[in-house]
């Protein structure tokens, strides 16, 4: 049996506390917040209930297997699309209605086009699931598997996403749609690996899904199996440094104590770890490019908005023009971008809003915070204020104008998601999209880490198997 201390109850900390108590560990977490969650949290207000973080759950069978009496419920359509022409596409999990959708909507060419390209993402989704996302991947490991040939053509290393779709679908809007992926791990189409389109395949494969009463009960289930396995919880606990000599001895916290341990496990940004918890700045290796921000909306509606899905998308014209702003050529300030696409996430489940009124969750993709050229100070004095009433007027000229239905508006910024989770800059997905991202184990015996900063990468299920990694190197006491 080993003393470990898990720094974080993000998601993958969470995770990792429920795989090592159960082999039997004793497991002591750390937590810098007053509650667990990291950034999968919530805000209530008025009687309505937001989640502020993740607002989609793919892949629940990775979740099955922390036992955590998950009731979630299947959405369909997964996402409603609705393109700069007016036209709306509804995504489904089952493949042949939403090729007899993208048929109905695009044209029976842009179905055919969509199925060639299914039939690639599903051998990249397989090829990636087999050999990289469930397995300790570095430089020297990847260089070392067993690939087969056709995985490797599957994959397309070299290629971009954006490179796929152009090669595979000929409707503007659909390429479009496969663009937005890349967005889900925080990174521009036009930079991202092919090896991405694993991410719609897995998505509407193993279907979209909304947990009863919020995102947010996942944190809470989480916590509630952590005290059933006698984890020990130590909220408002901030470590402010990781002590270690040719292994790890223990964490120092904030308020002086210092809390020995024969493993430490790490849910924090893996820059954050490198740079300010190890005794002596560590060498990173892997670090890909850090990931977009987001700017959301927390908006309490009143009336009922029959057009929204419980997902609804808002493309602009020049989608590009997006990522120029966001991700700018060298010499070029980063900047918010003017005509953004608007994800809208309106849950019609009556216990996270009051009768009559709606919830909105509203996200556009942002730079990230701070003053460097490829970032956006968003504590300026009036920004935040006038980005909101300027992200109304764009969904209201997308012909959903909720201007006159509000009871209140509220913001946060990529600054603000930096100060409540330690995320540099309020990168939503810490790392951006690649095969290669910094790996579970630190630089010293002993150290290892999760979350979404790590292999295999962010999002619910990402940091989740992140932590059944870490779990299976350390082993069962």
């Amino acid at each position: 049996m080993s003393d470990i201390v898990v720094v974080g109850a993000g998601v993958g900390g969470l995770a990792a506390a429920v795989r090592l108590a159960a082999a039997g560990h004793r497991v002591t977490v750390h937590e810098r917040a007053a509650e667990v969650g990291g950034k999968l949290a919530v805000y209530e207000r008025d009687g309505y209930r937001f989640d502020t973080g993740p607002s989609l759950l793919t892949l629940p069978q990775v979740f099955d297997e922390l036992e955590l009496g998950l009731r979630p419920e299947p959405l369909d359509p997964v996402v409603r699309h609705v393109f700069p022409d007016g036209v709306v596409l509804d995504s489904s999990p089952d493949h042949a209605v939403f090729l007899d959708r993208i048929g109905a909507a695009l044209g029976p060419e842009a179905a055919a086009d969509w199925d060639r390209f299914w039939r690639r993402a599903a051998r990249i989704w397989h090829a990636s699931w087999e050999s990289v996302l469930q397995r300790p991947v570095s430089v020297a490991s990847l260089a070392r598997l067993s690939w087969r040939v056709g995985d490797l053509a599957a994959i397309a290393p070299g290629r971009s996403l954006r490179g796929l779709g152009r090669r595979y679908l000929r409707d503007p809007r659909l390429r479009m749609l496969l663009d937005r992926y890349a967005t889900y791990t925080g990174t521009d189409p036009r930079r991202a690996p092919a090896a991405l389109a694993a991410i719609p395949y897995a998505e509407l494969t193993h279907g979209g899904w909304y947990l009863p009463g919020g995102l947010g009960t996942l944190a809470a289930a989480l916590r509630a199996r952590c005290d059933l396995l006698g984890v020990r919880m130590e909220l408002s606990s901030e470590v402010e440094s990781i002590e270690a000599d040719s292994g790890v001895r223990g964490v120092r916290l904030a308020s002086g104590r210092f809390v020995p341990a024969d493993v430490v496990v790490a849910n924090v940004d893996a820059v954050t770890l490198y740079r300010d918890l190890l005794p002596s700045p560590g060498r990173l290796t892997g670090l890909a490019d850090r990931s977009l921000g987001g700017f959301v909306l927390l908006l309490g509606v009143r009336g009922e908005t029959p057009e929204l899905a419980h997902h609804t998308v808002f493309f602009p014209r020049r989608y590009d023009a997006e990522f120029d702003a966001i991700f700018p050529r060298p010499g070029r300030r980063a900047r918010p971008v003017d005509d953004p696409a608007v994800f809208v996430t309106r849950a019609a489940d009556p216990a996270v809003r009051p009768d009559g009124r709606e919830a909105w969750f509203v996200l556009v993709n942002t730079p990230r915070h701070g003053t460097a050229m490829s970032a956006v100070d968003w504590r300026r004095p009036g920004l935040a204020d006038a980005y909101a009433r300027h992200v109304l007027d764009v969904l209201a000229r997308r012909g959903l104008d909720v201007r006159d239905r509000l009871e209140f508006a509220e913001t946060r910024t990529p600054a603000d998601l930096a100060e409540a989770t330690g995320a540099p800059g309020g990168a939503i997905y810490g790392t951006a999209g690649g095969l290669l991202r910094p790996g579970n184990r630190g630089p010293v015996d002993g150290l290892f880490l999760v979350g979404g900063s790590v292999h295999p990468g962010g999002g619910l299920p990402m940091v989740t198997l992140s932590a059944r990694i870490v779990a299976d190197q350390i082993g069962p006491a």
